[in-house]
């Protein structure tokens, strides 16, 4: 079961600030969820979820809009943040005196309602960017490493173009080419979609 919730504020980076709309994953079953990126505000996510167990709030990365509700929502519902370490110092400037409470690590496997999500690590974005794979639902969860029409935004802090590619290219684009892309913001897409469009990606990129 895929749940999605939307909910809308400000990304901030390097002194800037953007309005933005996140994309929320809830993923399991009746009795027990993961929450996929607690964006902006934890009271829409929180009733969602209602009185199912939250094996963890898992934060795809540490920008601050997809992690800013995440205190909040741990606490209303009891669970732990994880992240993965690499994403550190941008947790730390959104909670400079809470750490997040696990990591995530390539090739970790999360088991939440009958489902099992692969964890695959795809910096670029920010060096601890995560991507979770559902292989028997044929679900990729991309945070903000791949979307419909191409790669998560580089050019700021901590964010590398030719690291994102190789992520993408080595880690997301072997996955089967009908496999729905749920993305951090805007709108799903497949790997299949995408894949043909790498080239295009690298050639136009500055």
């Amino acid at each position: 079961m895929i749940e999605h919730v939307t909910t809308s504020g400000i990304f901030t980076l390097d002194g800037e600030d953007f309005e933005v709309e996140n994309n929320i994953w809830i993923v399991g079953d009746q009795r027990e969820v993961v929450v996929i990126d607690a964006a902006h505000d934890h009271q829409p996510i929180a009733a969602t979820v209602g009185d199912r167990k939250v094996v963890a709030i898992i934060a795809t990365h540490g920008h601050n809009d997809h992690i800013n509700a995440a205190a909040a929502l741990a606490d209303a519902l009891d669970a732990p943040v994880w992240l993965h370490p690499d994403d550190l110092m941008l947790w730390r400037d959104v909670y400079p005196e809470r750490p997040p409470d696990g990591a995530l690590a390539d090739g970790m496997r999360v088991s939440v309602g009958g489902t099992s999500l692969e964890v695959i690590h795809t910096p670029g974005h920010s060096p601890g960017g995560c991507c979770l794979y559902d292989a028997v639902g044929g679900v990729l969860f991309s945070g903000d490493t791949l979307f419909r029409g191409g790669p998560g935004a580089t050019g700021r802090s901590y964010s590398d173009f030719p690291t994102i590619i190789a992520s993408i290219s080595d880690r997301l684009l072997v996955l089967p080419g009908d496999t729905r892309t749920l993305t951090g913001h805007g709108d799903e897409t497949t790997i299949g979609a995408e894949a043909p469009h790498l080239p295009d990606w690298i050639r136009n990129h500055g």
